[in-house]
C-alpha cells in the first residue's frame, strides 16, 4: 500500500466513536439505493400497462406505488445525509484540534524552518479537502457501488445479452481511472502546495505590514504574490486538463455504450422478444450502471486527490518536538528559590553548525540580577532561551535549584520563568485577557493589582473601556510602552522566580522608558534576572555583568570592576557606546 492510501486509513480510529451513527446512515444509504433500484422495475410495469395493456386502473395504481417509493427514498437520504454530515464535521474538528494541539506543543526549532501561512493553509484547505472527502465520498462510494452492484444484478434479471453488451466498456473505464487517477493525485499535491507556499507569502507580508508599507513595497510584495498564484494557476490547470480529460473519456465510452444498447434493444422490439416497457426499465439500469462507473471513477480522482492531503496532515501530526518532556518528571523544591547554574553548556541550532554557546560555566544565586552583555551574535539571546529549554543543550546541564531542567515538566520549568521580550507579543482580545494570559483563573483584582504594579493603570483607567479595551492584531492599537508594560503586568501576574528580561526599554521614547524602568524595577525585586542588555545604559540595574563573546563568557564582575581593566572587551564597548 502506497504513503497515500496508508496515510487516510489513519483516520479510521478517529471514525470510531461515531460508529453507530455510520451504521444506522449507511443502513437508510441502502434503503434509499434500493427505492432508486425498484423505480425501473415500476417504469416497466407502468408503460407496459399504458402502452400494452392499456388498463387505467393498474396505471393509477402504479403511479401511486412510485410517489410512494420517492417518498421512502427521501426520508431514507434525509436521515443518512444528516447523520453522516454532522458526524464528519465533529470528526474534522477532532482532527483540526490535534493537529492544533500538536502544532502548539513543536518545539522552536520547527517554526524556525516553517512559515506561520503554510501551517494555517494546511490546518484549513487539506483539512477542508478531508472533510469533503468524508462528508461526500464514503456516502457516494456506498451509494454508487450499490447501483453498480444492484443495476448489474437487475440488468440480468431483465435481459442477460443485453447486459453483457453493457458490462463491455467496464474494463475501459477501469483502465482510464487507474492512469489518470496517478497524474491527478501529483496534480492535486502540487496545488495544495503552491496554495500553502502563497498563503505563507501572503501571511508573511501582513505580519510585517508597517515594514512593508514604511519602504512602500506594497507593489514588490503584490507581484511577488501574484508571480506565486500564476505558478498556482498554471499548475490547477494542468490538474484541469487532465481531470476533463479523464471524465471526457469516461463519459464517452460510458454513454457509448448506452448507444449500442439502444440499437441492440430496439431491435428486440422490432422483433418482438422484448416489450418497450423492458426495454426502457433496462435503459434506467443501464444509466445507473453507467452514472456509477462515473461518479466511482470521480470519487477515485478525488480520493487521489484526499491523499496527498491526508499525507501532509499527517506528516505534521508525525513530527516529533525536538525537546520532549521526561516520561518521570522530577519535582522542584518548594517554594522556588530560583537558583539557576549553567555548568559546561555547549549548543549549536544544528548538529554540524557552528557552535552558538560554547562551554559556559555560569552561577546565578536566588535574587542576583545578571546582565549578559556582548556584541550582537556573541550569544546572549541564546544562552538565555536554552534556560525554559526552547532549545536543548549540545553538551553539559543547566540546573534550576540544583534539579537537571531536562528532568522537570514544561509546566514546572516554565512555570518559574517569566519573559519580557524586547517586542511584547500581545493577543487581540482585550486587556484584562492579554495580563490573564499568564493565569486565566486570576480575578479581576489580581489582574488589577498587577496591572498597577506594571505602572500600566495609568493609561488603562483612561481608555473608554478600560481593560476590556481591544488592542487589535499584536497589540497595534497601543503604543510601544503600552504594550511593553502589559507584557510586564502579564509577568506580575505569573509571579515567577526567575524572569528573563531582554532589552525591554531599547526601542520607548524617554517618557515611556521612565513607565517601564519603574515597572521592571519593582518586577525584579527579589527574582533571579537574567538581563539580556544590548544597551550597556541598562545594565547598572545588574548585581553582575557577564561578557560574552563568540559563545564563551570573556568577562565577568560588577559594571565598575570591568571598566576598571583597560583594555578589557567591556570597556571597549562601552567607550563606543555599544
Amino acid at each position: 500500500m502506497s504513503a497515500a492510501p496508508k496515510a487516510l486509513t489513519r483516520l479510521l480510529p478517529l471514525l470510531r466513536p461515531y460508529a453507530t451513527r455510520l451504521v444506522v446512515a449507511f443502513l437508510f444509504l441502502v434503503v434509499a439505493a434500493a427505492a432508486g433500484l425498484v423505480f425501473p422495475a415500476v417504469i416497466r410495469y407502468l408503460l407496459d400497462a399504458a402502452f400494452e395493456l392499456r388498463d387505467g386502473t393498474a396505471l393509477d395504481r402504479i403511479a401511486l406505488g412510485l410517489l410512494g417509493v420517492f417518498g421512502v427514498q427521501a426520508l431514507a437520504n434525509f436521515v443518512q445525509v444528516y447523520l453522516l454530515s454532522s458526524s464528519v464535521e465533529r470528526i474534522v474538528a477532532t482532527l483540526r484540534e490535534r493537529t492544533f494541539a500538536h502544532l502548539i506543543r513543536l518545539s522552536p526549532a520547527f517554526f524556525a524552518d516553517r512559515r506561520t501561512g503554510e501551517l494555517t493553509s494546511r490546518l484549513s484547505s487539506d483539512l477542508a479537502v478531508l472533510q469533503s472527502l468524508l462528508s461526500t465520498w464514503i456516502s457516494e462510494l456506498s451509494r454508487q457501488t450499490l447501483f453498480l452492484v444492484g443495476g448489474i444484478i437487475m440488468m440480468f434479471v431483465t435481459n442477460p445479452r443485453l447486459t453483457l453488451t453493457t458490462l463491455a466498456v467496464v474494463p475501459v473505464v477501469v483502465g482510464a481511472a487507474l492512469t489518470f487517477g496517478r497524474a491527478l493525485r501529483r496534480a492535486s499535491t502540487t496545488v495544495q502546495d503552491r496554495v500553502a507556499e502563497a498563503m505563507g507569502t501572503a501571511d508573511e507580508a501582513f505580519g510585517a505590514i508597517r515594514t512593508v508599507q514604511s519602504f512602500t513595497r506594497e507593489g514588490h510584495e503584490t507581484a511577488r504574490f501574484g508571480g506565486l498564484l500564476q505558478e498556482l494557476v498554471g499548475v490547477a490547470v494542468r490538474r484541469a486538463r487532465t481531470r476533463a480529460l479523464f471524465f471526457s473519456v469516461v463519459g464517452f465510452v460510458a454513454f457509448g455504450a448506452v448507444v449500442a444498447v439502444l440499437w441492440q434493444g430496439g431491435q428486440q422490439v422490432l422483433d418482438g422478444r422484448l416489450t418497450a416497457g423492458t426495454l426502457v426499465a433496462f435503459l434506467f439500469y443501464a444509466l445507473f450502471v453507467a452514472a456509477a462507473v462515473g461518479s466511482l471513477a470521480t470519487l477515485f480522482s478525488n480520493f487521489q486527490e484526499a491523499s496527498g492531503a491526508a499525507t501532509r496532515v499527517f506528516e505534521l501530526l508525525d513530527t516529533q518536538p525536538t525537546v520532549q518532556e521526561p516520561a518521570s518528571p522530577r519535582a522542584l523544591p518548594t517554594p522556588v528559590r530560583g537558583a539557576v547554574a549553567y555548568e559546561d553548556v555547549h549548543f549549536a541550532y544544528q548538529t554540524g553548525q557552528e557552535e552558538m554557546v560554547c562551554g559556559v560555566t555560569l552561577a546565578v544565586a536566588p535574587g542576583e540580577v545578571v546582565a549578559l552583555v556582548g556584541r550582537s551574535g556573541a550569544g546572549k539571546t541564546t544562552l538565555a532561551s536554552l534556560l525554559p529549554r526552547f532549545w536543548d543543550v549540545s553538551e553539559g546541564r543547566i540546573t534550576l535549584d540544583g534539579v537537571d531542567i531536562r528532568e522537570l515538566s514544561f509546566d514546572a520549568l516554565r512555570g518559574a520563568i517569566g519573559i519580557v521580550p524586547q517586542e511584547p507579543v500581545l493577543f487581540s482580545g482585550t486587556i484584562r485577557d492579554n495580563i490573564a494570559y499568564a493565569r486565566p483563573d486570576a480575578s479581576d483584582a489580581d489582574i488589577k493589582r498587577a496591572a498597577m504594579a506594571a505602572h500600566a493603570w495609568e493609561f488603562i483607567e483612561r481608555l473608554p473601556d478600560t481593560w476590556d479595551t481591544r488592542v487589535g492584531e499584536r497589540g497595534v492599537k497601543l503604543s510601544g510602552g503600552q504594550r511593553q508594560r502589559i507584557a510586564i503586568a502579564r509577568v506580575f501576574l505569573k509571579d515567577p522566580a526567575v524572569v528573563i528580561l531582554d532589552e525591554a526599554t531599547s526601542s520607548l521614547d524617554t517618557e515611556s522608558e521612565r513607565f517601564v524602568e519603574q515597572a521592571l524595577e519593582e518586577l525584579l525585586e527579589g527574582r533571579t534576572t537574567l538581563l539580556i542588555a544590548h544597551r550597556l545604559s541598562t545594565v547598572r540595574r545588574a548585581n553582575r555583568v557577564v561578557v560574552l563573546d563568540q559563545g564563551r563568557i570573556v568577562e565577568s564582575g560588577s559594571h565598575e570592576e570591568l571598566l576598571m581593566r583597560e583594555g578589557g572587551v567591556y570597556a571597549r564597548l562601552h567607550a563606543v557606546g555599544a
